[in-house]
């Protein structure tokens, strides 16, 4: 690993700190490094809030050493009056000489313009260290902003023998319990780094899920349902007061890409399909979604609704407590994957 590396690996560890917590914006880290050592550093907690290139200036104690070091950012520096001011003009006027770039801003409000900037004033401007895993950390901000959707993450829960659920009637409204409490936890963990969490209609009858965030930390995802024949009772524990919920009622949800559409009018950038096998199959076939996250439980069901069947690109596998955690990736979309 060289020295720019090196560094660019450790603004990629500051920015994951924040995951979850900073749309619409993306998730950026960055590092001041002088004579081979880091004298700041520093992330970007949430919109609005200053970007990681002034945290990181700001926590330099000797302000002096500026113009005789190199800054290192993930993400491109933005050229544009938003919320905050632009951050490749604090870089010229700091005079820091040097600077490393994880990949360009490819949204329509930078895009290169950060880099023209800092280069037009003789800064030394180095891009693409780590590219591929400065892209990753922020696909979803990338998919959004290149695709014109969110990015979608189906995730489900089956047994060996491959159900998702029993055979039992529609209100019932029990969880059929597949993997561990490891598992859920995990789960939760995954809804608080995401915007949106989506389900069907039979989803919402059998289970009466709450699909918020209790046993992680941070903010629970904007809930949406897609309710058409307006079945799902108003005492449901999807409309109680701890996130929003939002149901889409017109038939011409039963199309993916509308509701794909939908979510990219409401700013969605993510979103985790929680919904059960016509739900996750409909944007399988439809060959509109990103990461998949499978669960596979060592226990066996013999019969019952039959899980989704997925192909992609196997990003990786690990043992959790009674289950096999699989992550693929869409295979079209190698130019997003992590390496």
């Amino acid at each position: 690993m060289t020295q720019d590396e090196k560094y660019m690996q450790r603004c990629l560890e500051l920015a994951e700190n924040a995951l979850g917590k900073t749309y619409p914006n993306p998730v950026v880290g960055s590092v001041v490094v002088y004579n081979n050592h880091i004298i700041g550093e520093g992330y970007h907690l949430h919109s609005g809030q200053p970007h990681a290139e002034v945290m990181a200036i700001n926590s330099v104690r000797n302000k002096e050493l500026l113009h005789k070091s190199t800054l290192y950012v993930n993400l491109e520096p933005c050229s544009h009056y938003g919320k905050t001011p632009p951050c490749a003009d604090l870089i010229v006027s700091k005079q820091i000489p040097r600077v490393v770039v994880g990949t360009v801003d490819t949204s329509s409000k930078v895009s290169g313009r950060g880099i023209a900037r800092m280069r037009s004033a003789g800064v030394d401007v180095t891009v693409g260290v780590l590219e591929g895993k400065a892209r990753w950390i922020n696909r979803r901000f990338f998919t959004f902003h290149e695709k014109k959707r969110p990015y979608i993450i189906l995730k489900w829960a089956q047994t060996a023998d491959g159900y998702i659920d029993i055979k039992r009637e529609v209100q019932k409204r029990q969880p059929t319990p597949v993997t561990s409490q490891v598992a859920h936890t995990l789960v939760h963990r995954w809804r608080s780094e995401e915007q949106t969490i989506l389900v069907g209609t039979n989803t919402v009858l059998k289970d009466n899920p709450r699909l918020n965030v209790r046993y992680w930390h941070g903010k629970s995802p904007l809930r949406v349902c897609i309710d058409i024949k307006n079945r799902i009772p108003k005492d449901s524990n999807i409309f109680d007061d701890s996130t929003q919920t939002i149901c889409l009622r017109d038939s011409k949800f039963y199309n993916t890409e509308i509701i794909a559409q939908k979510l990219y009018e409401m700013n969605v950038q993510s979103v985790i399909v929680e919904g059960g096998t016509k739900l996750i199959s409909s944007f399988i076939t439809s060959d509109l979604w990103d990461e998949s996250r499978i669960f596979i439980a060592n226990l066996l069901f013999l019969e019952g609704l039959e899980a989704p069947k997925i192909s992609g690109s196997l990003l990786s596998s690990q043992y959790l407590s009674n289950e096999r955690l699989y992550i693929f990736t869409h295979e079209k979309n190698s130019g997003l994957i992590h390496n």
